[in-house]
């Protein structure tokens, strides 16, 4: 007998997969966006809902029709290369950036505006934090029902209030755009929806979410990606509603904020503007449960993945990635954000590249004459992109900062177009060659 998953539980499976990709980013970037574009938000937010909505969910579908594990989708560019580029995406998801992220945030947020922002107060704070979301993360079976009948539903319901505050109490009016949205307000956009991590973050939830669905007794492959795929649609809807929203939020704040203000501060203007002294609470009790769902999918996620490469067991690897994720996290919030920016910005290039790829396989004779050199190109432009984000930028040869698109944060997109095409016209070539070689 097939097992199928009741309407209940697979509203609660997109619930939790929407759950697991609204972190600390998703919430507080939007309002930075919206702020600085000013009058050009809705340029702005169609970039950024590209990279942070569109990519995700076709990453989520990407992986369900491979069975839900980025090993699996990386397979034309070969197992070494696969398992490093999945290393990569674990990592910096999990316990080197996203997952500490998720601590400082919400610490910010809710608790140092209490206690100061101070060393001590943040080592105690994530001491507490990481126990919870090992405690939670030592049962990913359950993670159906802890995530999606429990923490969803409420951070869902709070995104909701914060949502409709949004659109029926506009804090003021509209500033003028900053100069960089000004010039290019799509690309920064765009750009700006790397940091939110949420493709990354769908190339190491799938396994998460095709293994809740496995919880409920489904085996048979074609009900895992149908599922699966429902899940990621339902992810996107509530994605692209919050997005929308927090966007209008911001590009509304200007009278109550400054507008170089981070995501965090321009929130928390907004919800004492509008709610009083409550707001503050209300501000960090939704905080705090985006966060902590988020680490949790994260923690399973990466423990799932390390524990086929490393001496460890499950439970293992979950005390070893918390208790990673809590030293990391007393960083900084701040320092967090400056040293991920170039990470995120040279390794999400190849892999937009292999998940818009794993689509077209079957167009080719041979999948890694063209995904492996494609993706190769996006990798070198893009460490050239990340560069740019740091001090080291003066090193670069002057031609770097004149190629298509450099201005904008995208000079990885043509070049990678330009090999595309190559690797297509030789494969066609190569495939006719050896047809005609077989013939004779």
């Amino acid at each position: 007998m097939t097992h199928r998953l009741t309407s209940k539980d697979i509203l609660a499976l997109g619930f939790m997969t929407f759950a697991l990709f609204v972190g600390a980013g998703n919430i507080i970037f939007p309002p930075m966006v919206g702020i600085q574009a000013g009058e050009h938000v809705w340029h702005a937010a169609l970039g950024f809902l590209i990279t942070a909505v569109g990519l995700p969910v076709i990453s989520v579908i990407a992986l369900a029709r491979v069975g839900g594990g980025i090993d699996a989708l990386s397979s034309p560019i070969g197992k070494v290369a696969g398992v490093v580029l999945a290393t990569v995406c674990y990592l910096a998801v999990g316990p080197l950036f996203a997952a500490p992220r998720t601590a400082t945030v919400s610490f910010e947020v809710g608790i140092a505006p209490l206690t100061g922002d101070g060393a001590l107060p943040l080592f105690i704070y994530s001491l507490v934090y990481f126990i919870l979301v090992i405690g939670i993360s030592l049962y990913p079976g359950k993670l159906l029902d802890t995530v999606g009948h429990i923490l969803a539903p409420l951070k869902i319901f709070a995104l909701a209030v914060l949502g409709l505050a949004a659109l029926l109490w506009p804090a003021g009016g509209i500033a003028p755009a900053s100069v960089e949205y000004q010039r290019a307000a799509f690309s920064n956009g765009f750009v700006n929806g790397y940091l939110t991590m949420d493709t990354l973050g769908a190339l190491v939830f799938g396994i998460v979410i095709v293994n809740a669905a496995r919880s409920r007794g489904i085996s048979e492959a074609k009900l895992l990606t149908r599922y699966t795929v429902i899940a990621g649609l339902i992810a996107g809807v509530g994605l692209t509603l919050v997005y929308l929203a927090l966007f209008k939020l911001g590009a509304d704040s200007a009278s109550i904020v400054d507008q170089s203000a981070n995501g965090a501060a321009i929130l928390h203007a907004y919800v004492q503007h509008t709610f009083g002294a409550m707001g503050s609470f209300f501000l960090a009790s939704l905080i705090f449960v985006a966060c902590i769902v988020t680490a949790v999918g994260l923690t399973c996620a990466c423990a799932e993945f390390f524990e086929h490469y490393l001496p460890f067991s499950y439970r293992q690897l979950v005390f070893i990635i918390g208790a990673f994720s809590m030293v990391v996290s007393n960083l900084g919030l701040s320092h967090l954000i400056q040293i991920s920016i170039p990470v995120l910005t040279a390794i999400y290039p190849p892999c937009i590249v292999l998940v818009l790829l794993s689509f077209t396989l079957s167009w080719w004779k041979k999948s890694t004459r063209i995904v492996a050199p494609v993706m190769l190109v996006s990798l070198l432009f893009g460490i050239v992109d990340a560069i740019k984000t740091t001090n080291l930028k003066a090193m670069l040869p002057e031609f770097t900062q004149n190629m298509p698109l450099a201005d904008q944060g995208l000079a990885w997109l043509p070049p990678s177009l330009v090999m595309l095409v190559l690797v297509a016209v030789y494969d066609r070539v190569s495939g006719r060659q050896s047809v005609t070689a077989h013939q004779q």
